[in-house]
């Protein structure tokens, strides 16, 4: 008898082929939903909607506070972004670098955003920006928000503004913010490129500098399971990840595939060499050896800014059939 899994996933090429049936998940029998990111979240975080699901992973380790957690994490990351080009900031206010917004207030949806974990720590790390130096202005994005979409733990001692009445988008085109971490472009950056730009003139280029110096490339999301259902089944998480990898590992393939490209760029297949002549072939790694410091790096990101407060090993992250990957 195999068992029944519900699992919600984006639309991303990394998870097709298994969402489309194309990859099996051994003993599983999977009925998969495909949704736009946010509204997914806010089903699972809310909801739980699903028995598996694509999950923010900054939220998914802050479970590790809670006595009990309610998923388990799969090491696989259907999204990573390196942020850098998802600074953008106030073109009058004179923003060349990271180290020019101390003390300036800049614009974050969501605390525990995987985006803005990242480039708090990173900022500090390597640009000179203490994380907590600037004011931080919390909103919607596109459009005013009256509240969060899951529950926030905010650190004390840093300047945190809550606005409902307008957009982020808006305060930064109007200069009532200086710069916004996100993890998409403002509507205002298209509406008004003559107000809105990127805080970096060559992000590509740093992004490259960064990972050179460290050889992360974050994770923003990963894969999670309800931990009941593991307790059931502890064959499963290998399960998921063999599944997971596999799907990606196709979607690899079509991206070098030249008869059809993939997605509407002229020049996708000499791209992806290129990427992975800058980054290697193994860029999107998967598993937890390859992944070992990212996560160690994310957990001390979180543990500063108090997000997490309990002292973890990557180790602690996963079960045993997992830490074999």
């Amino acid at each position: 008898m195999t068992l029944h899994l519900t699992i919600g996933v984006s639309d991303c090429d990394r998870a097709r082929a298994l969402a489309e049936g194309r990859v099996p998940i051994a003993g599983v029998t999977a009925e998969t939903t495909v949704m736009p990111l946010q509204p997914l979240f806010n089903l699972q975080m809310m909801q739980h909607r699903f028995d598996c699901c694509e999950f923010p992973i900054a939220t998914w380790l802050r479970h590790f506070d809670r006595p009990q957690q309610d998923y388990v994490g799969i090491p696989v990351f259907p999204s990573r972004h390196f942020r850098f080009s998802c600074v953008f900031v106030n073109k009058a206010k004179g923003l060349t670098k990271p180290a020019n917004l101390a003390g300036r207030r800049i614009g974050t949806m969501v605390w525990d955003m995987a985006a803005a974990v990242w480039l708090r720590g990173i900022f500090e790390d390597h640009y000179g920006l203490p994380w907590r130096s600037p004011i931080y202005v919390n909103a919607g994005l596109n459009e005013p928000r009256a509240g969060e979409d899951h529950p926030q733990k905010y650190p004390e001692g840093v300047a945190i503004e809550h606005v409902t009445d307008r957009s982020l988008s808006e305060m930064l085109e109007s200069g009532e913010i200086d710069a916004l971490y996100t993890a998409r472009a403002p509507d205002s950056f298209f509406s008004a490129p003559d107000k809105v730009g990127r805080l970096f003139a060559d992000p590509m280029a740093a992004e490259l500098d960064y990972f050179a110096r460290t050889r992360i490339f974050p994770p923003m999301h990963l894969i999670a399971v309800k931990r009941h259902i593991v307790d059931e089944n502890p064959w499963l998480p290998r399960a998921l990840f063999d599944a997971f990898v596999e799907s990606q590992r196709l979607a690899r393939l079509r991206l070098h595939d030249s008869a059809t490209l993939a997605v509407g760029l002229p020049f996708l297949a000499q791209q992806l060499e290129e990427t992975e002549r800058l980054l290697g072939p193994a860029f999107w790694s998967t598993g937890f050896a390859a992944n070992r410091e990212v996560f160690a790096t994310l957990i001390r990101y979180l543990r500063a800014e108090g997000l997490l407060a309990r002292d973890l090993a990557p180790e602690d992250l996963f079960p045993a059939s997992l830490l074999e990957t």
